[in-house]
């Protein structure tokens, strides 16, 4: 399953410590900032439930960049 998730990041550096972050979370099978946009399309693994996958995932790119912001739809 992939979403797309609306973001607010200052830099295109701080975009792709948030697209590492986004990795290594459990239940990410990829993703992808795009700066530009200001968008993250996430694929999720098999099974994976996206609600609490993303929680972990804004919780790991806040480690890594504190103001960023992922607008999770509901």
């Amino acid at each position: 399953m992939k979403k797309s998730y609306r973001i607010d990041v200052d830099c295109a550096n701080c975009a792709a410590k948030m697209e590492e972050a986004a990795k290594k979370v459990e239940g990410v099978k990829n993703a992808v900032v795009n700066f530009m946009l200001l968008k993250m399309n996430v694929e999720f693994e098999d099974g994976a439930e996206p609600a609490a996958v993303m929680e972990n995932v804004r919780t790991a790119c806040r480690k890594v960049e504190s103001d960023c912001e992922i607008f999770l739809k509901k």
